[in-house]
């Protein structure tokens, strides 16, 4: 097969180098920088897997910024381009989504688009009707950051929203360059599998706020949050898994797909979908009140980043942390080793670790390091087990 992948994020460049292993796939970016390091065979992105894959594996993979080499002659184009959440229009702007299908549809009539960026309930069939073209699927993603390949390599499922040869030759494409055997395979509607999308992250979404809300509980009540995660874990419906807790959710999906299911609910009665959005923003203000309370001339943020081996700072929630306390006249200073310069929106970086301890009354960080065990004492975090 002759694949076309546009957009080389953390979906699109994972998909190529998964694709790659057994079909002719062209990569589409805007980015000149970014092409360049995909055909040297060096990630734009942090990922293990992806770096590992593009310089040892023999992937039959290039990259181009010219829409009409990389579209033409393709059986499949996948779509994974960026859908941001606009709290102006209270939905997804798709317009990079629409301009990528328009664009297909011009070069290449013949070829299946698979819609795998995040998109409203409802989009796929909306471009469908739209285009007079009923070979548009839409895939959804479950991908984490700095495991993007690896999820893909081993998902715990595959959702097709599609059906005929297309939809089911699409699956056997992914089917074929994963590594995990005896994957499920869930063939449904468009509409469907977009509601999958936005439901799963939005109860990955509740379950944060939940061991959330229980920890801001437990640091009031001087309760010892771990003893009581642990009890409660320990339940099989429950699982003793993405239960520690943090500044709040944050990331490339979860802020915009639980507040793009809100707006689709505008006309359906709801309380737990309203309550999860609310919960992160009343997680992070508590958060910044107790780092208030204890009165510091100067914050030292202990990196920008949501995770471990992530290079993302895109909604993270220590983001509005940092907001809170700026708001309140309190200064802040952040150490983050992937910030080059010395200031960041504004704010002063510190590239020394030494003098960044030194110069912070108290250090914050959603997950703790190794490297902040010499000055523990200054350190505020609410991570309980030392994990994602």
């Amino acid at each position: 097969m002759r694949i076309t992948i546009i957009g080389l994020g953390y979906v699109g460049l994972s998909n190529a180098v998964l694709l790659a292993q057994n079909n002719e796939v062209i990569a589409l970016d805007i980015l000149e920088e970014t092409v360049e390091k995909v055909n040297n065979k060096t990630s734009p992105i942090n990922d293990k897997e992806i770096e590992f894959y593009l310089k040892y594996k023999d992937l039959n993979l290039k990259a181009t910024t010219n829409y009409i080499e990389a579209i033409e002659n393709s059986n499949y184009v996948i779509v994974c381009t960026p859908t941001n959440y606009d709290p102006d229009q209270n939905f997804f702007d798709t317009s990079t989504v629409e301009e990528s299908i328009k664009k297909v549809l011009e070069i290449n009539k013949e070829a299946y688009i698979i819609i795998k960026s995040t998109v409203p309930v409802g989009f796929t069939d909306d471009m469908k009707e739209q285009h007079s073209y009923n070979k548009i699927i839409f895939s959804p993603e479950f991908l984490r950051e700095g495991k993007a390949l690896y999820d893909n390599l081993n998902p715990a499922r595959i959702i097709v929203g599609g059906e005929g040869h297309g939809a089911k030759q699409f699956s056997e494409l992914l089917l074929q360059g994963a590594e995990k055997a005896d994957i499920p395979v869930v063939f449904s509607n468009p509409t469907e599998a977009e509601a999958i999308k936005l439901f799963a992250n939005t109860y990955l979404a509740m379950r944060i706020s939940f061991f959330n809300e229980l920890d801001s509980f437990s640091e009031i009540r001087g309760l010892d949050t771990k003893q009581i995660i642990e009890g409660v874990s320990l339940d099989p419906r429950i699982g003793n898994h993405y239960n520690n807790p943090s500044f709040g959710y944050g990331g490339y999906c979860l802020p915009k797909d639980t507040k793009q299911l809100l707006a689709n609910y505008r006309d359906v009665p709801n309380n737990i979908m309203s309550a999860v959005v609310e919960s992160n923003q009343t997680r992070k203000f508590h958060i910044a009140d107790r780092i208030m309370k204890k009165n510091p001339k100067s914050v030292g943020i202990y990196r920008l980043t949501m995770k471990y081996n992530s290079d993302n700072f895109r909604e993270s929630a220590i983001q509005s942390v940092i907001d809170t306390l700026l708001n309140n006249h309190i200064e802040v200073v952040i150490y983050e080793p992937l910030v080059e310069g010395n200031q960041y929106e504004g704010l002063k970086v510190i590239d020394d670790f030494e003098t960044f301890t030194e110069y912070a009354d108290i250090i914050i960080a959603n997950r703790f390091s190794k490297e902040l065990e010499s000055v523990n004492e200054k350190v505020y975090t609410r991570d309980v087990f030392g994990r994602d």
